[in-house]
């Protein structure tokens, strides 16, 4: 029995750049004017504004997207959005493989992914433009980004005599 494990984070360094410097505008502006000598911020609503700004921007990095496939099937967790895993039996599925896609154009970019793009099915992913693509017995697609595009494939290939 093979089991394909992957855990994966919003950890990319242009996003923490980017992140960075578009909170360095707002803070500079709140710290100006809390020190402002009218100032009628009070403490407290300047620590909460701050704290505020820096929550909000930093909440990206608690999402996590959790990948697991085994002999039941492809189990996949978005957190937050999804509290738990969501499971895609092997009965589910009438084709299963990795592929190379582009994530802005074919999905509107990465993330939890199914409002606007149809056509393509649905997407959850993270970084990166390789995943593992599923067409369902539905006629439904749902497609789920990795970045250990060699060790899905060994696996996947384990399991293709449960695929419908």
């Amino acid at each position: 029995m093979k089991v394909f494990k992957e855990e994966q984070r919003f950890t990319q360094t242009w996003l923490i750049i980017l992140l960075s410097v578009s909170i360095i505008i707002p803070i500079v502006l709140i710290v100006k004017e809390y020190l402002e000598e009218n100032s009628k911020m009070s403490t407290n609503e300047f620590l909460l504004t701050l704290g505020g700004i820096i929550l909000s921007v930093s909440f990206i990095f608690f999402f996590k997207l959790t990948t697991r496939i085994d002999e039941k099937g492809i189990h996949y967790q978005f957190f937050p959005f999804h509290l738990s895993k969501k499971t895609v039996a092997w009965l589910e599925i009438k084709k299963a493989y990795v592929r190379t896609y582009e994530p802005i154009s074919e999905y509107g970019g990465w993330g939890l992914k199914n409002l606007f793009w149809k056509k393509n099915g649905s997407a959850v992913n993270i970084s990166g433009d390789i995943g593992i693509q599923l067409e369902l017995s539905n006629g439904k697609k749902l497609l789920i980004g990795t970045q250990k595009e060699n060790e899905a494939k060994r696996v996947l290939e384990t399991y293709q005599s449960k695929i419908q």
